[in-house]
């Protein structure tokens, strides 16, 4: 915003040094090391200041808000598993008044210098035109408000839970939208970004296994596999997210199976995660992610991609039949928890009959049928409550799956909703098809996918990985259209020259 007060500060060397580097790929590693140090070292209070003095350089001398995008993709994982307040009844950094003080000055003078920058962009790019994804999402924000209307259960709580969660899917796609020079985004930016989050992820499943308690004379107990935001579901959910990521990279650089290592050993972080739902849908994404990099990628790049594939699949056959003991100790409580569906077809059930009571609008998410996690040594279980959350909670139970939840959350208008809101991005994903496109389909892909047995689309964390996905696919396509006509130019010149 200094810049467009002062024009000729964008000359200076320090700003223009300054700028390379928030646009650049160290950038990010930057913000991913500190989000991955702050939850392996209890570092959120400096690291949350880090991220602050970045956010206002970037906000104050930046071209546009690209910077932003890794921080608010990584802001909500940099919290360690000692204040993990679901995991530790004793003092954590949300029980202290000092750390809370300062997190809400940090929070609400982001907000403000947050709203300045829009209004900054929305006076200097008029013609942006309409989001794609606005009819739908308006949509499934009122289904979310009005869940539970009619019914004796609506309440100004389910509004406002409501609201949250319509606005972590999408705030940050309209603000970004309306704040990134899409003309200017570098492409693959996404894939790189989610590609360097993914390793930090990693490493914060590395992380989980010195939590206390996970090792046991049986094996790991993955009750004891969390983090400060989420536990092995969570995590789960979005290191499958970002596994097709490399993707990108396998397919358009040289050297293409560096990413396609890459690949494998993010697929093989989500199997330590040890979450049933992500083991299972994450075989299905990668799974796509082989084929799409062995017909996308050419010659000597495919052959060294299969390469790689294939030495993946001897090394893990040999590894589990000569170290199965060591194998079935790891995934000791996957396996003991085999097909045990922990209360996840009573809710179902439960959910039905809600829907069935309140066809049209549903019972709100308060009366919605939920589960909750249950710690009980090796066999970590999930408890139903098919009456909705009890009095006082604010967080309700959710169903763990994404269309009982919508049908006993918002009946009939939330699931046409919905409907809505899918297949206007499904029209932007395949619209125009390009890798770009392909890989952030893959990587929501995951996130619906492991939400039939979850509720990754009702918790908040995954909501802003969802939403930049989407603005970042939208963005893309306004770039590449913009790119078009002067590449037509261009061969226009060349032929006639010739």
């Amino acid at each position: 915003m200094i810049t467009e007060a002062f024009p000729h500060l964008e000359e200076a060397r320090a700003i223009k040094a300054l700028r390379r580097f928030l646009r650049s790929g160290w950038y990010v590693v930057c913000i991913v090391l500190l989000m991955a140090c702050s939850e392996l070292f209890a570092l959120e209070i400096p690291v949350m200041y880090c991220y602050f003095v970045l956010g206002v350089a970037a906000l104050l001398f930046a071209e546009d808000t690209l910077p932003l995008v890794p921080i608010v993709c990584c802001s909500y994982m940099l919290f360690s598993a000692g204040n993990n307040p679901g995991k530790h009844t004793g003092e954590t950094l949300f029980s202290q008044p000092q750390a809370m003080v300062q997190l809400i000055f940090i929070l609400a003078l982001t907000a403000v210098l947050l709203i300045g920058r829009l209004v900054v962009s929305l006076q200097e790019q008029r013609r942006r035109g309409v989001p794609r994804l606005l009819i739908g999402f308006a949509a499934l924000g009122l289904a979310y408000v009005l869940g539970g209307a009619f019914s004796p259960y609506y309440s100004g709580k389910t509004v406002l839970f409501g609201l949250l969660q319509i606005a972590s899917l999408c705030a940050f796609y309209f603000y970004f939208y309306f704040t990134v020079q899409w003309e200017r985004v570098p492409k693959g930016y996404v894939a790189m970004l989610f590609s360097i989050v993914g390793v930090g992820i990693a490493a914060q499943i590395g992380g989980m296994y010195f939590n206390e308690g996970a090792f046991t004379g049986d094996g790991v107990n993955r009750a004891a596999l969390y983090t400060g935001w989420g536990i092995y579901n969570n995590v789960g959910c979005v290191m499958a997210m970002c596994m097709p990521a490399p993707v990108y990279f396998a397919t358009t650089r040289r050297h293409g199976w560096a990413f396609t290592l890459l690949n494998c050993f993010f697929f093989l972080a989500v199997l330590l995660t040890q979450s049933r739902s992500s083991m299972l849908f994450g075989a299905v994404i990668f799974l796509a992610c082989v084929v799409v990099t062995l017909v996308k990628s050419r010659g000597k790049e495919r052959i060294w991609s299969l390469i790689v594939y294939a030495a993946l699949v001897v090394a893990a056959a040999v590894g589990v039949a000569v170290l199965w003991e060591h194998v079935s100790a790891l995934f000791r409580s996957v396996i003991s928890a085999g097909l045990n569906d922990y209360a996840r077809f009573d809710t179902w059930k439960a959910c039905w009959k809600r829907f069935l009571e309140y066809p049209a609008f549903g019972v709100g998410f308060y009366k919605t049928p939920g589960t909750v996690l249950v710690e009980g040594g090796m066999n970590t279980s999930f408890e139903g409550y098919p009456d909705g959350a009890p009095e006082g909670w604010f967080m309700p139970p959710r169903s763990h799956n994404t269309l009982f939840q919508l049908l006993a959350t918002g009946g009939v208008f939330a699931v046409v909703a919905y409907a809505v809101h899918r297949v206007e991005t499904l029209v932007l994903f395949f619209r125009k098809p390009s890798m770009e496109k392909t890989v952030a389909f893959l990587c929501v892909a995951a996130m619906l996918l492991t939400s039939l047995l979850d509720c990754h689309v009702f918790n908040f964390g995954p909501g802003l990985l969802y939403s930049l996905l989407l603005v970042f696919s939208e963005g893309a396509e306004r770039r590449d259209a913009a790119e078009a006509p002067s590449s037509a130019a261009q061969e226009m010149c060349t032929l006639a020259a010739e």
